[in-house]
């Protein structure tokens, strides 16, 4: 089963729920998820999936009843920024350091490199055919949840104007949709360094057919050890075959550190 998740209230979050629905022809089943309308429709074939209403802000869904089953969970969701700049965006949660906005301390999510890829994919094929004035865009690994499942959060942002945009809300359900549908296992990376939103993770993803699951950004790496990295290494659906560093988005304090943890974990590094 793969579960996508909408809070009733975020304005972001519902309408990419209502273009589920009109678009991908979500059917509401008569059963409830706490205490919400669960819909439903088949994918790949045979596999559920189910669209679930919470009451909640997505961060704080820690503690979700979630099914024993479930292959993949897809937060869909606004996404906020004091820059207010137009984005479609795709990440996996968890903390690298601090629980400041939901999850557990110290513990990330399962990343799903290949479903996030495929959704980065098709959010800028729609941007392009819809010629959306949003820029398309990686996230860095942050907030919660912190889940033992692979999930991932697909967002619409980043102020009310975008919210309540029903074309970019569009974009958005069909990366969701890609996601959920993507049989495709991509050769997968680990990133490090660079701004929360990193252009070169995202620019290699959309350009080679690497994918990237979890990606710590500059402002992260005092939290990063060793045993960290190995957390983000191992928790990755796919094998990660290498850990690639955008090396000038790096403090210059950080790099030798940095270099020593590397050192110890035993997966080629590239620079960009």
């Amino acid at each position: 089963m793969i579960l996508f998740v909408a809070s009733k209230v975020d304005v972001a979050g519902l309408n990419i729920a209502n273009k589920l629905i009109e678009v991908f022809r979500f059917k509401e089943t008569g059963r409830k998820f706490l205490g919400n309308p669960l819909f439903s429709r088949d994918i790949k074939g045979s596999e559920e999936a189910m669209l679930a209403f919470v009451d909640t802000e997505p961060v704080n869904t820690q503690n979700l009843p979630y099914p024993e089953n479930l292959k993949l969970v897809i937060f869909i969701s606004r996404h906020s920024s004091k820059s207010g700049l137009p984005t479609l965006s795709v990440h996996t949660p968890g903390n690298i350091g601090d629980a400041l906005l939901g999850g557990i301390p110290r513990k990330v999510s399962v990343a799903p490199a290949s479903a996030m890829k495929a959704a980065l994919i098709e959010m800028k094929n729609a941007q392009e055919e819809m010629n959306l004035p949003y820029e398309v865009s990686y996230e860095c690994t942050h907030h919660g949840p912190s889940l033992n499942i692979p999930a991932m959060f697909i967002e619409l942002g980043s102020s009310q104007e975008q919210w309540r945009d029903m074309k970019a809300a569009e974009a958005v359900a069909r990366g969701a949709m890609a996601a959920a549908e993507n049989e495709i296992t991509y050769p997968t990376a680990l990133g490090i360094g660079g701004q929360h939103y990193n252009e070169k993770f995202t620019h290699i993803a959309l350009t080679s057919n690497i994918a990237f699951g979890h990606m710590i950004p500059k402002y992260a790496l005092h939290e990063l050890d060793k045993e960290m990295l190995r957390q983000c290494i191992e928790r990755t659906v796919e094998h990660v075959e290498k850990i690639i560093l955008d090396w000038k988005g790096i403090k210059g304090a950080d790099k030798e550190t940095l270099l020593k943890i590397l050192n110890n974990v035993g997966v080629i590094v590239e620079k960009v």
